[in-house]
């Protein structure tokens, strides 16, 4: 079974694994920092590299096991291969991810409004949310407090918790671990802000957890690596559902 390394530090861009298995062009690896594709979160592209040969990583599935598919005749198990990601790819696609979780928090906390899809790009992305209609103040106010949780430059971290206990200590409306499956007994936590650590705006910067919720995703351990974001407007997806566009500037950190 590959070991996702890419949950513990999203931060690496080159590592050594061994390949274990192939299955036609999908090779498996031992360990891995490739991100597969799932949770709106698209996959990591790059290559690897063993012996003089350089073979370009395309995509990343996860079933039963982590599949890299390469071109051509891929390495044979056994073959020591050194990986690297396409970095500004897979930054941008972190920087999403966290704006992202703090458009939910927002939406959630101002309007009671449940996220209920995303889906991030290099480039743009969007959120689907259980909401009437939003209106043109609306999404000003919402820029304008995104915004500020950026200029926080508030902290976020990523850990594991039992089942148990995170069903048992956190808040479910936020957290949403009722919609993992059972089998899935740890549970990886994604927190933003809390601990002292961010600005002096309001209570969430510096008291309780901004935003906390179970993720299995990639994200900057800041929020001011996110850059400005750019509510690029809204959709109606249905007559009690509104998707909400939006898109990232450079990055602040």
């Amino acid at each position: 079974m590959t070991e996702p390394r890419y949950l513990d530090d999203s931060t690496v861009r080159e590592f050594e694994a061994t390949v274990t298995r192939v299955a036609g062009g999908r090779v498996v690896l031992d360990r891995t920092h490739f991100y597969p594709d799932g949770g709106g979160q698209p996959h990591d592209t790059g290559a690897l590299e063993a012996d003089g040969r350089v073979w370009e990583v395309t995509d990343v599935r996860k079933t039963d096991e982590i599949y890299h598919e390469v071109p051509g005749e891929p390495p044979t198990p056994g073959t020591t291969v050194t990986g690297r990601l396409d970095w500004d790819r897979r930054h941008a696609h972190m920087r999403y991810h966290t704006a992202q979780h703090l458009l939910s928090a927002l939406l959630l906390d101002g309007y009671d409004a449940e996220t209920t899809g995303n889906q991030l790009y290099r480039d743009h992305a969007h959120l689907d949310c259980a909401y009437p209609r939003f209106s043109a103040d609306d999404l000003d106010r919402i820029e304008s407090r995104l915004n500020d949780r950026v200029a926080d430059a508030l902290p976020v971290r990523w850990y594991e918790l039992d089942r148990e206990e995170a069903e048992a200590t956190l808040d479910p409306e936020r957290t949403r671990i009722h919609l993992l499956p059972d089998s899935i007994r740890r549970v990886r936590i994604v927190e933003i802000g809390g601990g002292g650590s961010g600005g002096e705006r309001d209570a969430a910067a510096v008291g309780d957890p901004y935003d906390r919720t179970a993720c299995a995703g990639t994200h900057v351990s800041n929020t001011a690596e996110i850059g400005r974001i750019e509510v690029a407007g809204r959709r109606t997806q249905g007559s009690d559902r509104e998707r909400i566009d939006f898109a990232l500037g450079p990055s602040l950190g």
